[in-house]
């Protein structure tokens, strides 16, 4: 099988996964400048390929928005695809070193915190969706 169409099939079932949990996929830095200025709490994904962001971070990603709270707005990136987007949302983590997979939580235009790749990988998806789920306790409104 050549590679590179293993790789566009693994990248796209990355990017149907998260579409389909209900994250708005931003491919370009302006459509990330319009998402993360918005008004009130947006969740950023920081999407990848390695296996702890299929294993662990999607499916937290996914699972962690069945709760009582929850961002107001849900997107993602994908780090090492949509690089421009990517280095963009990256600009709005101020203080973060880059990481993907990770969690990026914003409260009007300005990083509240971060879920970084050491806070998912080597950690159950209950984990991940566990701190996301405190996040939103912390800074969210009931739906």
């Amino acid at each position: 099988m050549d590679f590179n169409i293993f790789m566009n099939d693994v990248v796209d079932a990355a990017r149907k996964d998260i579409r389909e949990a209900g994250y708005q996929e931003l491919t370009t830095p302006e459509e990330v400048d319009q998402a993360l200025t918005k008004e009130g709490t947006t969740l950023v994904m920081v999407n990848s390929v390695c296996g702890c962001a299929g294993g662990i971070a999607r499916p937290a990603a996914a699972n962690s928005i069945h709760y009582d709270k929850r961002p107001d707005q849900l997107v993602t990136v994908f780090a090492g695809q949509d690089k421009e987007a990517t280095e963009k949302a990256r600009q709005y983590f101020e203080g973060y070193p880059p990481s993907s997979p990770s969690f990026a939580f914003l409260k009007d235009g300005k990083i509240v915190t971060m879920l970084e790749r050491h806070d998912i990988e080597g950690h159950s998806a209950m984990d991940v969706i566990s701190k996301l789920q405190t996040i939103f306790d912390k800074h969210c409104e009931e739906v």
